[in-house]
């Protein structure tokens, strides 16, 4: 019987023209290159912006916060600046980035659609009538500081159980209801947030709706780091376990269940898994879009199509990406904010479009 981890080198890619074996990266070598490359952008994201902070300075404030030591007076506003602003910000930017890309693998291979990212499944756009009913409607006031994350949260939650009530049949979970059932339903939520945005008042609260649609990180509090971070590790760490299942399923359906995966049962199992984790990170960072969709095609360009090896590089490369897309947020057009969205877009459209022109790789593999 055909094992899986040679059902996953039939499919891998990219390939070179006139050749049958694939180029790949080492995955050991890369993935150490890509934790200094994340290491030096936290450090470059903590340091860069409107106030600039010096090297040296950002180095003494991150020893002073996490020993507990002491700053002089004159350089409070500065420490204050790095260490409750900025560094918080810079690291849920890695989780965010992180968790997409790692979901965006999952997805694809799920719904077995090169076109499939996170928020394929309408759960970003559930989470954004939760969101805007706190910004603009003043809903859950009572909450504080987490009335925001909690009703993107929760409502994103009711987004997914309605969206698996609608694609369920008798056959399970089919990849081609899954995308139906939440293109359709996206686009019902997308409906009734629209109106709640002309039905507010003109002003901050409008823009701030907008800003959180096309995915922000301005809101960054150390609170919401721990949760969001524990989440993407728990959904990462599940994906890595089943990742010779992912191989299988993504053959097909009857290549699967000859290889003894169930795919109903596991495409249950990841719909649950990869909806908590883009309900999570959505819910602190607003619809950030691209990422969860071109990370994984390049990752598998370099590394080809295993899902041991995507999933052991891919988290590391949409942090990378997403620390930096938000220092150009703050850095265009300082000291005012781009949507992160919009830098994403920025970048992912040509790269997306170079993918598609490029002779040796083909979307999901050979």
């Amino acid at each position: 019987m055909l094992d899986v981890q040679q059902a996953a080198r039939v499919k891998d890619g990219p390939t070179v023209r006139g050749s049958t074996a694939p180029r790949r990266i080492p995955v050991l070598p890369l993935g150490l290159g890509l934790g200094l490359s994340l290491l030096l952008s936290l450090w470059c994201g903590v340091g860069l912006g409107a106030a600039g902070v010096g090297r040296t300075e950002v180095l003494r404030f991150l020893w002073a916060g996490l020993t507990g030591g002491t700053v002089h007076a004159r350089d409070a506003a500065a420490y204050t600046i790095v260490w409750e602003i900025r560094l918080p910000r810079v690291l849920l930017a890695a989780v965010v980035g992180a968790g997409l890309a790692a979901v965006g693998v999952a997805v694809q291979a799920m719904v077995r659609n090169a076109l499939a990212d996170p928020f394929v499944l309408g759960i970003s756009s559930g989470a954004a009538v939760g969101a805007n009913a706190v910004i603009l409607l003043g809903a859950f006031a009572g909450l504080g500081v987490w009335a925001l994350s909690a009703s993107a949260f929760v409502s994103a939650l009711a987004a997914m159980a309605l969206v698996y009530a609608v694609a369920r049949s008798a056959h399970g979970l089919t990849p081609l209801r899954l995308i139906l059932a939440g293109t359709a339903l996206a686009y019902g939520f997308e409906a009734v947030t629209t109106v709640m945005v002309f039905g507010a008042a003109r002003g901050e609260a409008a823009r701030s709706a907008m800003m959180w649609l096309l995915g922000s990180l301005g809101g960054a509090t150390w609170e919401q780091v721990p949760l969001a971070a524990a989440t993407v590790v728990s959904a990462w760490a599940w994906l890595w376990w089943r990742a010779e299942a992912l191989n299988a399923l993504a053959m097909g359906d009857e290549t699967s269940a000859a290889l003894g995966v169930q795919p109903s049962r596991l495409r249950r199992e990841l719909f649950l898994v990869t909806a908590a984790a883009t309900g999570s990170v959505v819910a602190v960072s607003g619809a950030i879009g691209f990422v969860g969709l071109m990370v994984p095609h390049v990752v598998r360009m370099l590394v080809g199509a295993d899902h041991r090896r995507v999933l052991a590089v891919a988290p590391l490369a949409g942090a990378v990406l997403l620390v930096w897309a938000d220092l150009l947020s703050r850095l265009l057009l300082a000291p005012a904010e781009l949507p992160v969205g919009v830098i994403t877009a920025v970048v992912g459209v040509p790269a997306f479009l170079l993918l598609m022109r490029r002779g040796g790789y083909a979307f999901g593999g050979r």
